[in-house]
């Protein structure tokens, strides 16, 4: 593996005495301030600056997945106020709650496999911003909607904006923290996020059996988080662009500046000089990379595994957590103590992430994620066996632990296995399939709900993890503490 022998250089600046006016030697000093970039960057502590950027992102991060999770706590409104049936008479029958859920995530497959080279394109900053207001101001039309028809079309339309911010998001967190800290940044990232869900949960509880002011409560829920995620776009604004998409682009000296007024706030924070960097890793030319890109040498093979990977981890994840209150209804709970242990059950969310966050960078992730889907699949077993209230609140909590640990793992792998050229692009194609099995997740778990109750449901979501279980453990590469640069390679 090449190394750059000037890892203190500035993005930009090759040493002193190096010829070169040949594209062949503009080309090397490219790849050279790539590498040096991504040194500076991965020889930084985990200070209090990075935490708060990841706090910010995560604010951001917190409405995107309160735009998502409220999908199946505003589902027993939508049956309330007429517009959506439990279930329907047909498989895709698109007046059910499962027509919402599906599309919810058409939306979101069409925007992380669509619109994820938006981020490669034109910067991850300017690609989570401007999706933030689409998927906000759609919502916020959708929650004046009276037919079942104009429901499904705006929540398709706030579905693509989410998958596009979902997908920079991630991206951006995992390009701006020093590689030993990369787990446990997204492990916070997904924390703060999933705090969203008992929150949504607990309004429902008290918002969906009423009408205040004479407006239905699913529609208050829906614009509580419109509101609140367009203050925070505006506020992600003073955000910088990421370093490495920056040198990608051409743009060295904006790259040095952004990395170098980190270095300062680290150094301040520290109050000792910084480690020098370690030998760069030799990243690719400044290239403009294609879709067929993604489909060459080890790309090939890790996007293949992802694409296996999301679309079945997508059924079992959603299949339990869009479903939470209907389920328990379904083992005989009233509607109105659903919601309430849903609540209860949904306060797990971000429990995870933080527990998670003191292995996140010891365990390697791929056996993280094996472990979290087979302790899905067992104790979604036992949830299935029985009728006990406490049991199933008890075992409700720990699938949606495991749930929340497993999303933080995946969400930090995807985007680590893929160069900075294609990383958005590549990791939205493979997530899309996550939103595809979501998508069809919907339907499955109606048609299994009403003719094999609860306990067909969780052998469909057992059987999604072995999947899971076998792809990832087999054909997944380790990642810990390497190198966003190393682990392309």
């Amino acid at each position: 593996m090449k190394s750059v022998t000037y890892p203190g250089a500035l993005a930009g600046t090759p040493p002193s005495g190096v010829a070169g006016s040949t594209s062949q030697d503009d080309a090397q000093s490219s790849a050279h301030t790539a590498g040096t970039i991504a040194a500076r960057m991965d020889r930084m502590p985990a200070t209090r600056h990075f935490w708060k950027m990841a706090g910010l992102v995560s604010l951001g991060g917190w409405f995107e997945f309160y735009d998502l999770i409220f999908t199946g706590y505003i589902a027993p409104g939508l049956a309330k106020a007429g517009l959506l049936t439990t279930t329907t008479q047909t498989f895709f029958g698109y007046t059910g709650i499962a027509g919402f859920i599906a599309a919810t995530f058409a939306g979101l497959f069409v925007g992380t496999f669509f619109c994820g080279r938006l981020a490669d394109r034109f910067g991850r900053r300017s690609a989570f911003t401007g999706a933030m207001v689409w998927y906000s101001v759609a919502s916020a039309i959708m929650a004046f909607q009276n037919t079942p028809e104009g429901l499904l079309i705006w929540r398709f339309i706030a579905g693509i904006g989410l998958g596009v911010e979902i997908v920079t998001v991630t991206t951006y967190l995992v390009e701006m923290v020093p590689a030993h800290m990369r787990g446990k940044a997204i492990a916070l990232n997904q924390a703060i996020m999933f705090t969203a869900a008992p929150i949504v949960s607990l309004l429902a509880s008290f918002l969906v059996p009423q009408a205040p002011l004479g407006l239905d409560g699913w529609r208050w829920i829906v614009l509580i988080g419109t509101c609140g995620a367009i203050i925070v776009g505006f506020l992600r604004k003073a955000m910088p662009e990421t370093p490495r998409w920056l040198v990608q682009h051409g743009r060295g000296a904006d790259a040095d500046r952004v990395v170098s007024a980190i270095e300062a706030k680290v150094a301040a924070e520290t109050g000792r000089p910084l480690p020098a960097p370690a030998k760069a890793i030799e990243a690719a030319p400044v290239e403009t990379a294609g879709f067929l890109e993604m489909w060459t040498g080890p790309y090939r093979s890790r996007v293949l595994m992802l694409l296996v990977f999301n679309f079945f981890q997508a059924i079992g994840y959603y299949g339990f957590a869009n479903w939470v209150p209907t389920l328990l209804i379904a083992k005989g709970v009233l509607v109105t103590k659903s919601l309430m242990y849903a609540t209860v059950i949904a306060i797990a969310s971000p429990v995870g992430p933080l527990l998670a966050m003191t292995v996140a960078d010891r365990i390697q992730r791929k056996w993280l994620i094996v472990i979290c889907a087979g302790a899905i699949a067992a104790i979604g077993t036992l949830f299935a066996q029985t009728a006990n209230p406490v049991l199933l609140i008890v075992l409700g909590v720990l699938i949606n632990l495991f749930n929340s640990t497993l999303s933080l793992c995946y969400h930090t792998y995807q985007n680590e296995v893929f160069p900075t050229r294609i990383r958005a692009r590549a990791a939205g194609v493979v997530y899309s399939f996550s939103r595809l099995g979501a998508m069809f997740s919907g339907f499955v778990i109606a048609h299994l709900l009403r003719d094999h109750g609860v306990t067909g449901v969780f052998a469909a979501i057992v059987g999604c993890m072995v999947i899971v279980m076998i792809v990832i453990g087999l054909f997944g590469p380790a990642t810990n503490s390497k190198s966003l640069e190393e682990i392309s390679h």
